[in-house]
C-alpha cells in the first residue's frame, strides 16, 4: 500500500490567495504557516493566545492536519503596529504568522484562487507511469467532512437541532444551553458562522460525491457538471438528475429542506461542480524511499483550483497500489 503523510513534510501546501492589499483597514492579513494542525485548530490556538473571539478570524479554506501548509487569514481589529507584535508572540515550531497588509474585507470561505502542492508518495514497489490526468474525478476529499460534519449538516437540514447540538459537543455550546434550557438553535449559533456553514456544505458535498460516483459507474467519457443539491438547484441532465433524485429519496430529504427558516443564514441554494478536475503544472520525480526499505517514493507537484482536493488526485493516480 502506498503511504502519504508518513511525516508532515511529505504534504506541502501553498495557498494561491485572492486578497486586495490596503495600507489601512479594519482587518489585518497574515500568512499562517502551520505543521501538524488543521486550520480550525490552529486558529483556535491563535484566538486563545490573543484573547480574541473566533468570529474575528477569517480564512478561505481548511488545510490538512498532517501537513506543512501556508494560507492567508484575516483578523479583525488588528493595527499594523500590533500585527508586528503578534507575529513575534506567535512564532513557534508548529504555528507561525507573518504580516502581509491591512484590508477592508474579511477573508471568507472560497476567497482563494487555488492551491499548489508538493506531495511525497512513499512505499511504492516500482516507478509508475502516470496516465489520464484529464480524467480525475473532482470528488470532495475527506478533510471536507472531518468528524461528524456530515451528520451535523444533515441534522440541521432536517431541522433536528437537538441532534446537531449533541454532535457538535463543544463546551461553549453546552454552557449556553445550561443558561438557556431548550434553546438548541441559540446554542448552535454559538458556533462561528463559517463553521455552521461548513456543516451544511459538508452534507451537500457528501450528496455530490454519491451522485458523481454513481454516475461515473455508467459513463466516464464526458466532461460535464454535476448538481450540488440545494433549494434552487436546477436539474438539466436526465441521467444525472435521476441519480440525484434517487439519492435524495434514500436520504429522505427534498430540495426545500435546504431552506432553513430557523437559521436562514444557513439556507443554501446549491449550484453545480465540474465532474473532472483541472490539474495544472503536473510533475513527478521518483527516487529511493529513505523511510521504507527497498521501496520507491514519488514527489508529485501540481496546482488545483479552489475546491479541488489533492488527496483525491493521489488516490486516483496511485489507486493500483492502494491495497
Amino acid at each position: 500500500m502506498y503511504i502519504i503523510k508518513q511525516i508532515p513534510e511529505d504534504f506541502l501546501v501553498w495557498e494561491i490567495p485572492k486578497i486586495k492589499k490596503e495600507e489601512e483597514g479594519d482587518y489585518a492579513y497574515f500568512w499562517l504557516r502551520k505543521r501538524d494542525y488543521n486550520t480550525i485548530d490552529a486558529v483556535r490556538v491563535i484566538s486563545e493566545k490573543l484573547k480574541l473571539p473566533l468570529r474575528n478570524f477569517g480564512f478561505a479554506g481548511t488545510k490538512d492536519k498532517v501537513a506543512v501548509t501556508e494560507q492567508v487569514i484575516s483578523i479583525r481589529g488588528i493595527t499594523p503596529e500590533r500585527a508586528k507584535a503578534i507575529c513575534e508572540k506567535l512564532s513557534f515550531k508548529s504555528i507561525d504568522l507573518s504580516y502581509i497588509s491591512q484590508g477592508k474585507k474579511p477573508i471568507s470561505l472560497g476567497d482563494l484562487r487555488g492551491n499548489k502542492f508538493k506531495i511525497t508518495v512513499r512505499n511504492l514497489p516500482e516507478q509508475l507511469e502516470i496516465k489520464n490526468l484529464n480524467k480525475i474525478p473532482n470528488l470532495f476529499g475527506p478533510q471536507r467532512f472531518s468528524e461528524n460534519n456530515i451528520e451535523i449538516g444533515k441534522a440541521i437540514v432536517k431541522k433536528n437541532f437537538k441532534k446537531a447540538f449533541d454532535l457538535i459537543n463543544q463546551n461553549y455550546v453546552k454552557e449556553y444551553l445550561e443558561e438557556h434550557p431548550g434553546d438548541f438553535i441559540g446554542a448552535i449559533r454559538q458556533t462561528p458562522l463559517k463553521l455552521r456553514k461548513m456543516y451544511v456544505n459538508a452534507y451537500q458535498s457528501f450528496l455530490w460525491n454519491k451522485t458523481a460516483e454513481a454516475y461515473l459507474k455508467t459513463d466516464y467519457s464526458e466532461k460535464k457538471t454535476i448538481p450540488l443539491i440545494g433549494f434552487a438547484t436546477e436539474f438539466n441532465d436526465n441521467a444525472v438528475d435521476e441519480i440525484a433524485k434517487d439519492i435524495m429519496e434514500e436520504e429522505e430529504i427534498t430540495q426545500r429542506d435546504f431552506i432553513i427558516p430557523q437559521m436562514p443564514e444557513l439556507s443554501s441554494e446549491g449550484g453545480e461542480r465540474e465532474l473532472f478536475m483541472n490539474l495544472e503544472n503536473f510533475d513527478v520525480q521518483y527516487s529511493i524511499d529513505e523511510l521504507n526499505k527497498e521501496k520507491y517514493k514519488a514527489i508529485v507537484s501540481f496546482a488545483l483550483p479552489k475546491g479541488s482536493y489533492a488527496t483525491v488526485v493521489i488516490e486516483q493516480l496511485f489507486f493500483f497500489y492502494n491495497c
